[in-house]
Parts: structure tokens; sequence; C-alpha cells
């Protein structure tokens, strides 16, 4: 299995490291980092969802990658690629792109330097029509971020979290898509 994925000017899209997840705790796992996802996880959950992400490595070539800095080594987050598992949601089974980015590393572009080298590599090695990311109305730098990557509002594919009641705050996510370019 290949360990970098993907590079940019300033950034590695690499697989997980075991030395990387107390720095994704400490840094990632943070009131501010996971503010409009509903706060910090457990480790047990943190644990899980490394498990996710190694097992879609191992089984579709892809997940959410460690995006490291080139001048200093140091993990920033992720940013990368997955199959959106959930039934409940109108993107089930569609190629979902994500990321989360440490909070000194807001406002840097990072995010859209390591999205824009996830989109290349899926349109390169996969033969999705398009890519889906969805996120709450209230995390407008997010959905700014997946504007300026070229991505279109959806609003026929909104829908409710089932990890929310419908009537929390984190419950309502906006959905975006980028349909594959013409080649």
């Amino acid at each position: 299995m290949a360990e970098v994925l993907a590079e940019t000017e300033r950034l590695i899209l690499r697989n997980w490291r075991p030395e990387d997840r107390p720095v994704y705790l400490a840094v990632c796992n943070t009131e501010a980092v996971t503010k409009h996802l509903g706060g910090p996880s457990s480790e047990e959950e943190i644990d899980a969802a490394f498990g996710r992400i190694a097992t879609s490595q191992k089984e579709q070539g892809f997940s959410f990658w460690a995006v490291e800095r080139k001048s200093d080594g140091v993990l920033l987050g992720y940013c990368g690629l997955r199959i959106c598992d959930d039934a409940k949601r109108p993107v089930y089974g569609e190629v979902e792109i994500g990321w989360r980015l440490r909070e000194d590393a807001w406002g840097l572009g990072y995010a859209k330097e390591a999205a824009q080298a996830a989109f290349d590599w899926a349109w390169a090695n996969l033969d999705a029509n398009r890519v889906v990311s969805f996120t709450v109305p209230a995390n407008e730098p997010s959905w700014r971020l997946m504007e300026r990557l070229g991505m279109a509002r959806r609003q026929d594919l909104d829908f409710a979290h089932p990890k929310f009641a419908e009537d929390h705050p984190l419950s309502g996510h906006i959905t975006y898509v980028a349909e594959r370019p013409l080649s």
C-alpha cells in the first residue's frame, strides 16, 4: 500500500501512521475543530474511525488521508475520499470528499490545497461521475470552500443527519456536488 497518495506544493496526503493518533487527538479532536460535528469524540469513537479509514484504504484504495505539512512534517489533520455508507443519506454509495484540519492551520489555504489534490486523485483513479460533500448550514467556512472548489449546492440532496434528532441544530445537512470534469 502506497504511503503517499498525493502531494502538493506544501502538503503530503498519505496513509496514517500509529504515531499520528495521539497528535490527531490533541489537535483535531477539540471543541473548536468539532464544533459543527457534535463536539469531541471519545477515544473509542476515534479508534473506530481510524478502523474505518484503514478498512476503506485497504478495500477501496482511498480514505480520509493524513495531511502533513512538507516544511516541518506536522500533521495538520485529514482530507480525502470515502464511500458514503449510510443508507439514510440521499448520497449513499457515492464518493464523498471531506476534510478536518487543526485550528492553527485554518485560513492558510491548506484545506483547499488538500481538497484539490484529493479531487485530482479521484478524477484520475476512480470512475465516479461525481463527488459529494455535506455539512451543516452554520459551517460557512466549509461550504464556502466547497464553492471555491467548484462544487454546486444541491438542495434536492440535503438531509437530516441520522446521528442527531431532527430538531437538533446539527441535524440539517446541506449537500454540494462536483461533477466529473469533461476531458
